[in-house]
C-alpha cells in the first residue's frame, strides 16, 4: 500500500503523523511510504531520517495526498486540505467529527473512508488511539493553568502550591477519566487543594483509592459543581463522551460567582467544549476572559510539546496503522472487529453512531458496509 503523511499546518501544530522509526515499520511490512518534506521538523525529525528509514521525500502536500491509498496524519484536515481527498482514500488521524459539520459533509461527498483515533475502543472499554494525548493534556491543564493565574496574564496572581504561611490554590477537575486523572497527579503533585468530580461513583472510588486523602471526590451535579467552582482558582474541564460533542456542564452562570482572576481551562475543546462559554483557541493567543475568568480554550493543546506528543501518539497508532496497512481496511476490520469503532465515515456514509446523533443525521453500522 502506499501509506503518506504530510505536514501539519494547524495554526502552531507542531506534531507529526508518523516518526522515522514508523516509516521503517512500514517500509519492512513492504509499503511505500512517501513523506512530505519538512513535516517532522517541528517534532525534530530531519528529512535525512526519513529517507534514511526507507521513506521516499516528496515536495508538495498535494503531490503526498494525491498519490496515496491510505494518509496518516494527527489533526483533522482542514478546509484548505478537503480539495485534496479522493474517493476509496483511508485517513488515519484525529477526526474530531461532532464539533465540525463541514469536515464531516467533505469526508462524506469525497466517499473517504474516515478511521478516527479517538473513537477507537478496545474490547476492554479503553481508548488506546486518545489515551496518550489524553495523559498529554491532562498533565499540561494544570501546567498551563499555573501559568494564566499569574497576574500578567490577567489571572489572581495565586500560586498553585502556595508557601508556609499562606493558603493553597484550590483546582477542580471535571470528569475523573484519563485526562482528569493526569491533570489530578499534576495538581496533587504541585501541591494544590484538588477537588475531582465524575458521574460514576466507580471511578471516582478508584480516584479515591489513588489519591487517599490529597483530594476530594464529588458526584458531578450542576449543584456540586456550582458549589466547588465557586471558590476554585483552577477549573479543569475533562469531560468525555468518545465521538460526541461533550456536555456543556460549566455553565455561563458559574462566571460571575468566582474569584476575578479565576482561570478555566478545556481540554474538551476539540469536542465542542464543555464550557458554555468555550470558543477555540490556539497556542499564539490562546487565552481570553469573559466576566472576569480566564479561558484557556487550545484545541492542540499537546502541540505545545511536540516531541514528546508525537511519539506517544505513533507508539499508540502503529500497530493498528500496520493492520489497515497489510491486511487492507476491510479485511483488518473482520480480522479484528476492534477497528470498525473507528471508523467514523466509509463510501458516503456516517458510520459512528455518537457523531450521527449529534447531528441527527442517519447512522449506518459499518459492518453492514464491510
Amino acid at each position: 500500500m502506499k501509506i503518506g503523511c504530510v505536514k501539519e499546518i494547524k495554526n502552531n501544530e507542531f506534531r507529526v503523523g508518523m516518526t522515522p522509526d514508523n516509516a521503517k515499520s512500514y517500509v519492512n511490512a513492504g509499503h511505500e511510504v512517501l513523506i512530505e518534506a519538512g513535516a517532522g521538523l517541528g517534532s525534530g525529525f530531519t528529512d535525512e531520517e526519513y529517507a534514511a528509514a526507507g521513506a521516499k521525500l516528496i515536495g508538495s502536500a498535494k503531490e503526498v495526498w494525491d498519490s496515496v491509498e491510505m494518509m496518516v496524519k494527527v489533526k483533522e484536515p482542514l478546509p484548505e486540505e478537503y480539495p485534496l481527498f479522493h474517493e476509496g482514500l483511508i485517513l488515519y488521524t484525529y477526526l474530531h467529527l461532532a464539533a465540525d459539520r463541514p469536515q464531516t459533509d467533505a469526508l462524506l461527498n469525497a466517499r473517504v473512508k474516515g478511521v478516527a483515533y479517538e473513537t477507537l475502543i478496545e474490547r476492554n472499554g479503553s481508548i488506546p488511539l486518545l489515551a496518550p494525548m489524553s495523559q498529554i493534556a491532562g498533565r499540561l491543564s494544570v501546567q498551563e493553568g499555573a501559568k494564566y493565574l499569574e497576574k500578567l496574564y490577567g489571572g489572581e496572581g495565586v500560586l498553585l502550591a502556595g508557601v508556609p504561611g499562606t493558603p493553597k490554590a484550590n483546582v477542580v477537575i471535571l470528569g475523573g477519566g484519563s485526562v482528569g486523572t493526569n491533570a489530578c497527579k499534576i495538581a496533587v503533585g504541585m501541591g494544590a487543594n484538588v477537588t475531582i468530580m465524575d458521574i460514576n461513583l466507580q471511578r471516582l472510588a478508584y480516584l479515591d483509592d489513588i489519591f487517599g486523602a490529597r483530594i476530594q471526590t464529588l458526584v458531578s451535579t450542576d449543584a456540586n459543581i456550582e458549589k466547588a467552582v465557586k471558590d476554585a482558582d483552577l477549573v479543569i474541564g475533562s469531560v468525555l463522551i468518545p465521538g460526541k460533542s461533550a456536555p456543556k456542564i460549566f455553565k455561563k452562570k458559574y462566571l460571575k460567582e468566582m474569584k476575578p482572576g479565576a482561570v478555566f481551562v478545556d481540554v474538551a475543546v476539540d469536542q465542542g467544549g464543555c464550557g458554555e462559554t468555550t470558543k477555540v483557541t490556539y497556542h499564539d493567543d490562546p487565552v481570553f476572559i469573559v466576566d472576569g475568568v480566564v479561558h484557556y480554550c487550545v484545541g492542540n493543546m499537546p502541540g505545545a510539546v511536540p516531541r514528546t506528543s508525537t511519539i506517544a501518539l505513533t507508539n499508540a497508532t502503529l500497530s493498528y496503522g500496520l493492520q489497515i496497512a497489510n491486511k487492507g481496511l476491510e479485511q483488518a476490520c473482520k480480522d479484528n472487529d476492534v477497528i470498525y469503532s473507528a471508523i467514523n465515515t466509509y463510501d458516503g456514509k456516517l458510520t459512528c453512531k455518537n457523531v450521527a446523533d449529534s447531528y441527527n443525521d442517519e447512522y449506518t453500522d459499518p459492518r453492514s458496509l464491510i
